[in-house]
């Protein structure tokens, strides 16, 4: 059998984490050599590195009062300047962390003026109109915050000492990467949307061939055997609860197995004899977390596609490994199998066709998750059944059930 492996580009968030991950790495290799810094350049390279990394989770989060509050003491830090503040991209206040709020009309203003050019703005010490008694301040600098080409906000600072092009050059560099945090931010709602959207495909790519069969089944029970068609009515209902519920894009192995059991016994009202199912599912990874309905789409379309055209039927075994800190699951089946090129045919024209819609879906949102290292890996070959292995691993920061 040939093995098919879905080929997918780095996005920009993992390029950003890839840098952040080299860069830690550097400074660490730095401190262990020395355990100690040697120079005054290395502590402030910590420091600002330090810094950074205190301020960006809440920059994750998107641009809002909360986050802005909550980044600005960070980046005050780093700018030493007796006052910090954001806007929305309205010129409205988001926070505020400093002395001198007496210059927020001046600091609005200038982010209005922001906002409507697009270019960075400075009111000098000359042109500074205040009347509160002992104000040092002297400068104020406001630069824009973009994402996606727009500009979303502005970053004001204000200096007690004369405006120069050095601080203005601080400023700017820390408004950008203000900027990239918030893009990011917007990249992972982004992937959230995607997310949302593609179970909300996957269920509607379900309905139609699924309940129909489910339903006319039941109905053929009602008078021939009332309890069983009782039966399947109940495990119809909980298998729709369960994959059509709307909290939240993961689940547990447990979970995704138990409804793989409904769909089966569904199925198997249907073809009788004609299917089987073995399952070797290791007790402690019972509990891995996965994307929702990441196995019954793979379990599916092992029956419509290997075993409903095989005169006799067949077997599909799905066995969950224990690997270390991963957890490996094999979703397999001893059906008619296909050409793999035609496999990646039918799943470039997924979209368009609904062939094997379920695999791409699958896999588009396990590399969303996880990353690109863990996409589905397909083993078929005509006459050969099909063999679909994917990996979990059992932590992700921000994965939970």
């Amino acid at each position: 059998m040939e093995s098919t492996v879905f080929a997918s580009p780095m996005t920009a968030v993992s390029v950003a984490l890839l840098a952040l991950f080299v860069l830690t790495i550097a400074v660490l290799v730095i401190r262990n050599r020395r355990n100690k810094f040697a120079t005054p350049l290395e502590k402030a390279t910590f420091g600002t590195l330090h810094t950074v990394a205190l301020a960006a989770p809440a920059l994750r989060d998107g641009l809002s009062p909360r986050s802005a509050a909550f980044a600005l003491p960070y980046l005050r830090t780093l700018l030493d300047t007796c006052a910090l503040t954001m806007t929305d991209k309205n010129a409205n206040t988001l926070a505020w962390d400093g002395d001198a709020d007496q210059h927020e009309p001046d600091v609005r203003a200038l982010a209005e003026q922001v906002i409507s050019t697009g270019r960075q703005q400075v009111l000098s010490h000359g042109n500074l109109r205040c009347d509160h008694p002992n104000c040092e301040v002297r400068g104020i600098f406001v630069v824009p915050l973009e994402s996606d080409g727009k500009i979303i906000g502005t970053l004001g600072a204000l200096t007690t000492s004369t405006a120069g092009p050095v601080l203005m050059r601080a400023t700017a560099e820390v408004g950008r990467y203000v900027s990239s945090q918030l893009e990011l931010a917007e990249l992972d709602e982004s992937r959230a949307r995607l997310n949302r959207a593609e179970v909300r495909a996957l269920r509607a790519q379900i309905s139609p061939h699924f309940v129909y069969n489910a339903l006319t089944t039941i109905a053929s029970f009602i008078r021939t055997d009332p309890n069983r068609a009782r039966e399947l009515l109940i495990e119809f209902a909980d298998f729709t609860r369960y994959s059509f519920r709307t909290a939240g894009e993961f689940t547990t192995l447990a979970e995704e197995l138990n409804n793989i059991h409904r769909y089966i016994r569904l199925e198997k009202a249907r073809f009788g004899d004609r299917l089987n199912i073995k399952l070797q599912v290791a007790p402690e990874v019972l509990s891995v977390v996965l994307p929702f309905l990441a196995l019954q789409p793979l379990v599916e379309n092992a029956v419509r596609h290997g075993l409903a055209n095989k005169p006799n039927g067949g077997t599909i075994t799905i066995t969950a490994e224990n690997a270390g800190a991963e957890c490996v699951i094999i979703v397999e089946d001893d059906g008619i199998g296909m050409d793999p090129a035609r496999l990646h045919e039918d799943l470039e024209d997924a979209h368009m066709s609904g062939a094997h819609v379920g695999l791409g879906n699958v896999d588009d949102r396990m590399r969303s998750t996880f990353g690109d290292d863990f996409g589905l890996v397909v083993d078929t070959a005509p006459g050969a059944g099909m063999k679909i292995t994917l990996r979990i691993p059992k932590y992700r920061a921000g994965v939970r059930a």
